[in-house]
């Protein structure tokens, strides 16, 4: 809807993911059929992914997770090991296009299930993204990004198209859709426990629509419509409640902000109201107080939810998504 279209490169990064990968109950070497283990084995790429898995499968599956506590789920390179341990799993749930290594390794792996939550909803263009996770420093003048924004949309047009926003789970809308499709494939896949897969799903679409109804009514009648953040994660969520993220760019996690974004984001947060510059758990807080402090701002965390760990705001995905509606209410003047 608001979601401004920038040319990002070498932004602030990610909050590293929770729950390593454990020791898999590989299926009897004869057969991946889910009905000769104790429980239907699923590995999942990362927190998003595994969430779905845990509520969905409830008692019946035991779910791993590729990404280790402390990794960066987007640069997340597998083991030997890892890949060989993936095949033995009865069905594998991951987000293509998120985790390179993880989606070579699934095209090159015989497990019967392969789930890809991109496939699952409609990703979309939220401007030229494939540059969110570069970690190359790469810092542009205020006149680079004037004409690059000026260009985008004829880029656009010549390179047939960006990068697709992979941060569908921080819509609840989508991550509810993605969330019918697992369900449907663990029915499939494991048609014994199929009843009980189902009404699982139907609790976790409960939840979630309780939680879109809630950012619904607590976005709808704001100050400010603007935020600011060092990850351009939020784009789905921006789009869903009528916001406008608008992302630090051209820096890496250690980076401070060129005195040109200073300048245009002291202007912007002047002329939009915007009161608070959110930065992750797990990531420096350097750059957003440096900004902060120069534009007269506070701080906060708003999570991208790529892992739990013990310093996130909730030990699962709503009760961090709850803490996040609970900041941007803060700093957008909720009435």
């Amino acid at each position: 809807m608001n979601v401004r279209r920038r040319r990002i490169s070498g932004i602030a990064v990610t909050a590293a993911t929770a729950i390593g990968l454990g020791t898999l109950s590989a299926c009897s070497s004869d057969s991946s059929a889910a009905g000769n283990t104790d429980k239907f084995d699923v590995v999942a790429s990362f927190y998003p992914m595994q969430y779905l898995a845990e509520q969905i499968g409830g008692d019946h599956v035991n779910v791993t997770s590729l990404t280790e506590p402390g990794q960066e789920p987007h640069d997340l390179e597998l083991s030997a090991k890892q890949t060989a341990q993936m095949g033995e799993a009865d069905a594998v749930l991951y987000l293509k296009s998120l985790q390179p290594a993880v989606d070579e390794a699934i095209a090159q792996s015989d497990v019967k299930t392969k789930i890809d939550a991109a496939g699952l909803t409609k990703l979309e263009d939220h401007g030229n993204v494939e540059h969110d996770h570069d970690h190359d420093g790469e810092e542009h003048s205020e006149g680079e990004h004037a004409e690059e924004d000026a260009h985008a949309e004829e880029e656009h047009a010549e390179e047939g198209e960006h990068a697709l926003d992979p941060h569908v789970w921080l819509d609840p809308v989508k991550y509810a859709e993605i969330a019918e499709g697992v369900a449907k494939s663990f029915e499939k896949a494991d048609p014994d426990h199929a009843d009980d897969y189902r009404k699982n799903a139907d609790a976790l679409a409960k939840k979630l629509g309780g939680l879109d109804t809630a950012y619904k009514e607590g976005l709808k009648s704001t100050d400010t419509k603007v935020f600011f953040t060092n990850h351009a994660a939020f784009g789905y969520l921006a789009e869903r409640y009528g916001l406008t993220q608008e992302a630090i760019n051209g820096l890496d996690p250690e980076s401070e902000p060129s005195p040109a974004r200073i300048k245009e984001l002291q202007t912007e947060a002047k002329a939009d109201g915007v009161t608070t510059v959110f930065y992750e758990t797990l990531v420096s807080d350097k750059t957003a107080k440096t900004l902060a402090k120069d534009a007269g701002l506070k701080t906060d965390v708003l999570d991208p939810l790529e892992g739990i760990t013990d310093k996130s705001k909730g030990d699962d995905y709503l009760a961090v998504m709850e803490s996040n509606l609970k900041a941007l209410e803060t700093a957008l003047g909720a009435k």
